[in-house]
């Protein structure tokens, strides 16, 4: 538990490089990760080399570890190498529709938890991208990802360059209900909000991007209406032509 209540973001990395050996025992261990029916509905692409890593920094919005991370993972949501194995022993699989993209979805998010808590347990630093489903069809260009695949989430890998401070979270009692769900009332938000806010850090935030209110910065900057809708539209999209829709 130590190592995941100590866990941070990693952004950048030593030139040391990640063997072979390490990430595919890493990989390995991930593989006992709990999954839909046993199919294990997800297929891992790695990227070491440079020029690759430069096709796919786009799809990221150009963040700088993508490029500069010695490893970058993507976690990608895989129907295809079940129905392909079914159709091969004389069944007719049904997996070309939302519910299975689901399903698939959710193995890969659980099986890159687990390689991130495994990798960092051995010391290594990571990070998410919440980026790989902003413009998926990028990479599935990129990576010529076939029918019934599709990119969920991607991780850099490397040995760490940096001490970040943590991240701050909400308190639990912010995300446990009891029993039935409690909706959230005025106080309650206030509970559960005051302290984030008041974090010098994210006043500071407040301040160098002249809003009102924290919720301002995320709502009207960060994640915009017109930005989610739009991506929305480019993910729903790259589902349709990957055949999940």
């Amino acid at each position: 538990m130590r190592s995941v209540l100590q866990r941070k973001t990693i952004r950048k990395y030593t030139q040391q490089e990640v063997s072979n050996d390490l990430l595919n025992q890493l990989l390995e261990a991930s593989l006992h990760t709990p999954t839909m029916g046993n199919l294990q509905l997800y297929s891992v692409v790695v990227t070491r080399e440079a020029a690759m890593k430069e096709k796919l920094a786009p799809a990221h919005f150009n963040q700088p570890m993508v490029t500069a991370a010695p490893v970058v993972l993507t976690f990608c949501a895989d129907f295809r190498r079940t129905s392909l194995w079914a159709e091969q022993r004389k069944a007719q699989p049904g997996y070309d529709n939302f519910l299975s993209f689901m399903n698939a979805a959710t193995d890969t998010l659980l099986y890159c938890q687990t390689f991130c808590n495994l990798a960092e347990v051995e010391g290594l630093g990571t990070c998410f991208l919440g980026t790989t489903v902003y413009m998926p069809q990028l990479i599935i260009d990129t990576l010529r990802l076939p029918r019934l695949v599709f990119p969920v989430a991607t991780i850099t890998l490397g040995w760490p360059d940096e001490t970040p401070p943590q991240s701050d979270r909400l308190p639990l009692r912010a995300i446990v209900h009891e029993e039935t769900y409690k909706d959230y009332t005025p106080q309650r938000i206030d509970d559960c909000y005051g302290a984030k806010e008041a974090l010098p850090e994210n006043q500071h935030f407040v301040e160098i991007n002249q809003k009102e209110t924290l919720a301002q910065v995320f709502t009207d900057i960060r994640y915009t209406r017109k930005d989610n809708e739009a991506m929305s539209q480019g993910m729903l999209d790259a589902l349709k032509s990957q055949g999940f829709l």
